[in-house]
């Protein structure tokens, strides 16, 4: 393995967070050893220096443990020149044989936009496929055709500042304390300032709901039901802006006559939605008296087969009421990806084209001239449940995927995976060597060492069109090469070289902003302008900017915090477009096989599919194993007990999870996160499971609806297993991989009992000293293993019904050198002092029972507990945890 050299300490560098769209400023800074401490740059907008626990552990991912650093090609290591020959011979080989629509792309809302604008160039208007689409298809496309459908442009009409100047928030389908922090802090932090008050519209009733003022539960998928009561609830209680209306917008007659169709009064909305009609009318009634309302919607509303009219009829309600593009008003569309929005500026959906430009005959032939492209497409290309399912039809010969992980977040997962084995050409541009889409193999497969955070240098764009940088801190390791670059040298080898010779990525910005300015006379909403001209020194120093950045005219150079305050907008008439919806689709094709509705998403710490955040051992403390929440109602029935295994099951397959009891969720429904796959779990792959019916405008898949089964499943033995280095399971284990400090953690369960477990973890570890504790009669053992006063592996075996506790032994293990105490207490199970208990706070490792004990102590708030103990105190998202902690520990206290 080639490590790079050492490096000498550095000061701070100024870049973003890679996580999610909010795209917090960092500071990094680097050790000189390949390490880097990381803090919030207090002087970025998006963040103010706030960080959430995912940002704040930036610090712990960026060793070169499972990265990918040498090109492989048929899983042997080859020079970079033997695989990009064998990438541009096979494109040409197959685009020859089988046309150039036979060969596709699927990228990434973690690529920079440099990264993002190359790749689409190439496909697009060189190779001649129109075959590109993204991960971001599965996060936000169904706002960008709400907003194309409204605005005639996929544009964000507002900014962050205006969550500080809000008098009511409403989040729809946004778990924002979890999924989007720092933005959620922002928000408490205005109910502080001027007494905002947050709603939030979710089946569940997360964290987040937890915080809010009115929780309202709906039935899922029936959003568009709920706005339309609202719509025609504003027209009746004569709360329109008819000027407004009248004068900036078109459609609105058919918009209300069919919200009349679909809940024409509070009693038919909350029978559509499944609230109380109390409910309904208090948050009707907050919509219709307060002037400064913003609402944000996120995956929850997009993530569904009618996605795209949920987002429209949200901003139908806006645009009724005028309430747009104003301070403290507006739809806020809430991105997933760090620059799930940059990926939109260079038509990184297969239904655009580059500079949010479309297929109209002008709009083609306007890119065809500026890039001087031989082959540009024309139409639209396939998205991408339809993209994967035509590989699974031979008709897709080669696929390139550049930083995503489709095996684990695709929807119908399991299929796709034995289609990709069919490809003539399987080209991946990873980081990790060991992500699941990595370990796939085609005909022929191609792997290519990309960087990685702290690694690659470029711009990414948040979810309020706010363009940052994002900085190399960090030498590249081994063979690793920077996304933009491997895509040139590709192009040059297909004879493109002249249209793609860029030196650095600032040329690549340039070109990019340049055709965002060309032929643009004010029509088109996204123009970079000001900044196509752009020198290395300026671009180095970029400061975060939001665009329209036009090269003339009084904003100019400038940027735009909020549009269409001015009621116009980008349609050939400058009129606003109310949308007529459909009613919601409600019936789930739930049957008495698969009588629940599957519900898949994201949990706090932890990000996608875990290659990066994996590697901290903050983050997978709070939720180490991947589970399912289900009503206790639902549990009953089904005989699943909280702290049990169930196998989830829908047509697509099943996932054997960790239960979960919580009336957080309606009866009927269940929910799993996305996150585990095959390198962290045996059977916790839930997006596999979600059927991803798309939705008809967008093609955004539903994640959030599948018919599913559950029922108990019963394993004779549980326990833990802590060692140096991951191993793997030994066949049969159900099992969670997790880091813990110093190792690698299983959390398992078997059918073998603890005679066989002995006999199992004795022949892992020959010639090592084994101490032991056996109980066989209880079904329990529990060994530590030395090599010499060093412990390497500690086990813990219990019977299924139990939960062996493994904080005192992580926080051993941790330490490494043992003392007698520590032996015994490994051996024991017991402490002689007390532990941390799980953590609740990762920001700052702060465990229950110090939390408890702070509260026992007479903490009495969420404020004194973070005096305290500091938990909380952070980016706030284990707030209503330690809220739902208090009363429960003064209880104890006062007994």
């Amino acid at each position: 393995m080639n490590v790079p050299a050492p490096e000498r300490a550095a000061p701070a560098v100024k870049t973003t967070c890679p996580y999610c769209g909010v795209g917090c400023g960092v500071l990094a800074t680097p050790d000189g050893q390949g390490g880097v401490a990381i803090a919030g740059d207090p002087e970025h907008p998006s963040n103010f220096g706030r960080l959430c626990s995912k940002g704040s552990a930036l610090g712990e991912t960026v060793d070169l443990q499972d990265r990918l650093l040498t090109p492989m090609l048929d899983g042997q290591a080859v020079s970079w020149e033997g695989a990009l020959g064998a990438v541009a011979g096979g494109l040409k080989k197959i685009a020859e044989k089988h046309g150039p629509d036979s060969i596709a792309f699927y990228l990434s809302g973690q690529l920079l936009t440099e990264d993002y604008y190359v790749a689409n160039k190439l496909a697009k208007g060189f190779l001649g496929t129109p075959h590109v689409d993204t991960n971001s298809r599965l996060c936000m496309s169904s706002a960008v055709a709400a907003h194309r459908r409204a605005f005639g442009a996929d544009t964000v009409p507002g900014c962050y500042e205006d969550l500080d100047e809000a008098d009511l928030i409403v989040l729809v389908g946004s778990n924002a304390a979890w999924c989007h922090p720092i933005l959620f802090r922002r928000m408490i932090d205005a109910r502080t300032a001027r007494g905002t008050k947050i709603v939030t519209v979710d089946p569940r009733r997360t964290q987040t709901g937890e915080e809010a003022d009115l929780h309202l539960g709906l039935k899922p998928g029936s959003d568009t039901a709920l706005f339309s009561g609202l719509l025609t609830h504003l027209a009746d209680a004569a709360k329109l802006d008819r000027c407004f209306i009248d004068e900036h917008t078109a459609g609105f007659d058919g918009a209300l006559e069919r919200a009349r169709q679909i809940a024409p009064t509070v009693a038919a909305t909350a029978r559509a939605t499944g609230l109380a009609e109390a409910e309904v009318q208090a948050f009707f009634d907050l919509f219709a008296e307060t002037p400064r309302v913003v609402t944000a919607f996120s995956q929850g509303a997009n993530q569904s087969a009618q996605g795209t009219d949920k987002g429209n009829a949200i901003i139908n309600c806006h645009l009724a009421t005028g309430r747009i593009g104003r301070p403290g008003m507006g739809p806020l569309s809430l991105t997933g990806q760090p620059n799930a929005m940059g990926g939109r500026e260079v038509g990184g959906l297969a239904n655009m084209l580059a500079a949010h430009m479309h297929f109209a005959p002008e709009e083609v032939d306007r890119v065809r001239r500026f890039w001087n492209a031989p082959n540009i497409i024309t139409g639209e290309g396939m998205k991408a449940v339809a993209l994967f399912e035509a590989i699974e039809k031979g008709k897709i010969k080669a696929l390139w995927v550049i930083g995503t992980n489709p095996i684990v977040s695709m929807p119908r997962a399991d299929r796709i995976r034995e289609a990709l084995a069919g490809l003539d050409l399987y080209v991946v541009s990873e980081a990790v060597a060991t992500s699941d889409s990595a370990r796939v193999r085609g005909r022929k497969t191609v792997l290519l060492p990309a960087l990685a955070w702290g690694e690659k240098d470029g711009t990414v764009t948040n979810s309020e069109r706010r363009i940052s940088r994002q900085r190399a801190f960090l030498r590249a390791p081994g063979q690793a090469r920077a996304d933009w670059a491997i895509l040139c040298d590709v192009a040059r080898r297909l004879g493109h070289g002249a249209a793609f010779a860029y030196p650095n990525a600032a040329a690549i910005f340039r070109e990019h902003a340049a055709l965002s300015a060309f032929e643009n006379d004010g029509t088109r909403d996204f123009d970079l302008g000001g900044l196509a001209e752009i020198g290395e020194r300026a671009y180095d120093a970029h400061l975060p900017m939001q665009w329209p950045v036009p090269k003339r005219g009084p904003e100019a150079r400038k940027g735009r915090p909020r549009l269409f305050a001015d009621g116009r907008f980008y349609t050939f008439d400058q009129r606003a477009r109310f949308v007529a919806v459909q009613p919601p689709a409600l019936a789930q094709a739930v049957t008495e096989a698969h009588p629940l509705v599957l519900n898949t998403g994201r949990i706090r710490d932890h990000w996608h599919t875990m290659t990066r955040t994996g590697k901290s051992q903050r983050l997978s403390a709070h939720r180490a194993v991947p589970f399912v929440e289900i009503h206790p109602d639902d549990a009953a029935r089904h005989r699943i007990a909280d702290g049990g295994f169930a196998r989830v099951t829908t047509e697509l397959g099943s996932a054997i999870l960790e239960v979960m009891v919580t009336d957080g969720i309606r009866p009927g429904s269940i929910f799993a996160p996305m996150h585990w796959s095959d390198m962290t779990s045996s059977n916790g792959r839930a997006a596999a499971l979600a059927r991803g019916i798309p939705d008809p405008v967008s093609g955004q898949p539903e994640l959030k609806a599948t018919p599913a089964a559950i029922e108990a499943v019963a394993y004779r033995s549980r326990g833990y297993l802590l060692t140096r280095e991951p191993l793997a399971a030994p066949a049969g284990w159900w099992w969670a991989r997790a880091t813990v400090q110093g190792g690698s953690g299983l959390l398992f369960a078997t059918q073998e009992g603890s005679r066989e477990m002995a006999l199992t973890l004795r022949g892992m570890f020959p010639g090592h000293e084994l101490a032991e504790y056996v109980d066989h009669a209880r079904g329990l053992y529990r060994c530590a293993v030395y090599r010499g006063d060093r412990l390497v592996a500690a086990l813990a075996v219990a019977p299924g019904a139990q939960r062996p506790e493994w904080e005192l032994a992580k926080q051993i293990f941790a330490r490494g050198e043992m003392e007698a105490i520590d032996r015994r207490t490994l051996l024991s199970g017991r402490a002689a002092t007390a532990s941390a208990g799980p953590v609740i706070c990762a920001c700052h490792g702060v465990g229950l029972d110090v939390i408890t004990a702070a509260i026992s102590a007479g903490a009495g708030s969420v404020e004194a507990v973070g005096a305290a103990c500091k938990a909380g105190t952070n980016c706030g998202s284990c707030i209503p945890e330690i809220r739902k902690l208090l009363p429960q520990a003064l209880a104890r206290s006062a007994a």
